[in-house]
C-alpha cells in the first residue's frame, strides 16, 4: 500500500492536466468553458482566423458578465444592503470541484481539479439549482414565530 502513494499523486497531477486539457474539433463552433449561474458569468472560446495573419488561427475567447444591479450582499436575506463590489477571478470560475475517477495499475483513485474547493462560494445571484431559505416573522392568532420560506421552491422540493 505504502508504494502506491506516489503513483495516486502521479493520477492526481495527471489528472489536473487531463480534467484542463480540452479537446478542439476543428469544426470553428464557440465552446463554453465557464458558465457559472452563481456569479452570472459565461466564459467561451472559438478558434478565429488571426488578424496579422488569416493563414493562422487563434484563440479568441469571450468573457459576458451580467451584473445583477438589484443584488443583495447575503442573497438570502433581503433585508441586508444592496451589493456594490463584485469580484470575478478567472481561477475560481474555472475551478472543477466535481472530483472524477482515475485509474492506475488496476486500481480507481478519485481525483480533483481544485484544491480550494472547501471554500464557500459567494453568490451574486441565486443559483437556481441549489436550494436557498430566509426566515421571517409570522404572526398567526396574536403570536409571532419564525417561519422558514424558500427563495428558490422550484430546487428545494421535490416535484
Amino acid at each position: 500500500m505504502r508504494s502506491s502513494l506516489p503513483w495516486v499523486a502521479l493520477a492526481v497531477s495527471l489528472g489536473f492536466v487531463l480534467v484542463a486539457g480540452y479537446q478542439w474539433d476543428d469544426d470553428g463552433e464557440e465552446r463554453v468553458l465557464v458558465n457559472n449561474k452563481c456569479k452570472c458569468v459565461t466564459v467561451t472560446s472559438k478558434f478565429v482566423p488571426s488578424k496579422d495573419n488569416p493563414e493562422e488561427e487563434v484563440l479568441e475567447r469571450n468573457i459576458r458578465i451580467i451584473v445583477p444591479l438589484k443584488s443583495r450582499q447575503n442573497i438570502s436575506d433581503p433585508t441586508s444592503p444592496l451589493r456594490t463590489t463584485f469580484v470575478y477571478r478567472m481561477t475560481e470560475l474555472c475551478k472543477k470541484c466535481d472530483p472524477i475517477e482515475i485509474e492506475l495499475g488496476g486500481e480507481t483513485y478519485q481525483a480533483q481539479q481544485s484544491s480550494s474547493c472547501n471554500e464557500p462560494e459567494t453568490c451574486y445571484t441565486y443559483d437556481r439549482d441549489k436550494c436557498y431559505t430566509t426566515t421571517f416573522p409570522f404572526v398567526y392568532h396574536g403570536e409571532t414565530k419564525q417561519m422558514q420560506a424558500a427563495l428558490t421552491p422550484t430546487s428545494c422540493y421535490a416535484d
